[in-house]
């Protein structure tokens, strides 16, 4: 597996450095693009660096949390190479990463508790991505 790569708001950070721990009891490597505190930033400035990483194949896949988990979410989607999605159960989570092949998992700090978010993770990374007549939705997705 390669470098997992992690970005968060000040409003994701607490949750992140939850999934941090997950992630060393598994043994997996991973790299944090930002924020290092609970001090008010900008989503956009740790999305971004993350969004190019997994693009650029350096990391994979991605995790970002911020508040709501939309503010991050929509950020990552401008990015061509990208499928954010943003999940609060273990079921969305599944259909993402079989439906739609997501790259990036995008979780509500603020609105999930850590036995959930641990839910969801052990989802994200044990579902694959079913192809077939999903592939060629997600052939379209990109703007050309």
């Amino acid at each position: 597996m390669k470098q997992i790569g992690l970005a968060s708001d000040h409003a994701g950070f607490e949750l992140k450095q939850y999934v941090k721990q997950w992630l060393e009891a598994k043994g997996w490597e991973y790299k944090d693009f930002g924020t290092y505190s609970t001090d008010s930033c900008d989503y956009p400035d740790y999305a971004h660096p993350l969004a190019r990483a997994v693009e650029a194949g350096e990391c994979y896949p991605g995790i970002a949390i911020c508040g709501s988990g939309e503010g991050i979410s929509m950020t990552l989607n401008k990015h061509q190479g990208i499928r954010a999605a943003l999940c609060w159960t273990a079921e969305i989570t599944r259909l993402s990463r079989q439906h739609n092949d997501a790259n990036v998992l995008v979780m509500p700090g603020r609105f999930i508790s850590t036995d959930t978010a641990e839910a969801i993770l052990t989802e994200f990374f044990g579902t694959g991505f079913e192809g077939g007549r999903h592939q060629g939705r997600i052939d379209k997705i990109p703007v050309k």
